[in-house]
């Protein structure tokens, strides 16, 4: 093992544990503000709906999928913008790996709470806009299905075929 990795840098990487924790909390960063920025757009056009005229005459099985919807909506907004507020919580005490790591699992949490925010907002645009439930549900689960595949499914498999690849180069 090189210097650099037992400093805390990854492979040709000569960083201190101090510097690595900064380029990864400046990685993550980037990374909500992308999603984040979706959430609270999709979140706050959801909040609209409940105003509308066209609301009123939705039946009770609607209703409660848009009440769903709100709710997850609401809590992968939260879920993303929480490591911000762990940020101000932790800053001056040291604690940026370990902010790394929760904010690691608050965004992931985050981005699966919105996943399914808008497989339900589509479900409901779809039941609304087509009256068709069958062909509803069936785009709707596609859509999860393909969220579940591109956003869990293929970065496990490429960061398991990379830890294969480091134990047979190891050893």
């Amino acid at each position: 093992m090189n210097g650099a990795n037992e400093q805390g840098g990854g492979p040709g990487r000569h960083e201190t544990p101090e510097e690595r924790a900064d380029r990864l909390w400046t990685e993550m960063l980037q990374e909500v503000r992308v999603c984040q920025t979706g959430a609270q757009i999709l979140f706050g056009f959801l909040l609209s709906v409940a105003f509308t005229p066209r609301f009123a005459g939705l039946g009770g099985f609607d209703k409660g999928l848009y009440v769903v919807t709100m709710v997850l909506g609401a809590c992968a907004t939260g879920a993303l913008i929480a490591p911000v507020a762990f940020h101000r919580f932790f800053t001056g005490h040291d604690l940026k790996p370990e902010l790394i790591k929760v904010g690691a699992r608050l965004i992931t949490m985050g981005l699966c709470l919105l996943g399914l925010t808008i497989g339900t907002a589509l479900l409901l645009l779809l039941r609304v806009a087509t009256g068709n439930d069958a062909l509803a549900w069936a785009i709707a689960g596609a859509v999860l299905a393909w969220f579940l595949v591109g956003w869990l499914l293929l970065p496990y498999s490429v960061l398991r075929n990379a830890e294969r690849r480091q134990r047979r180069a190891r050893g």
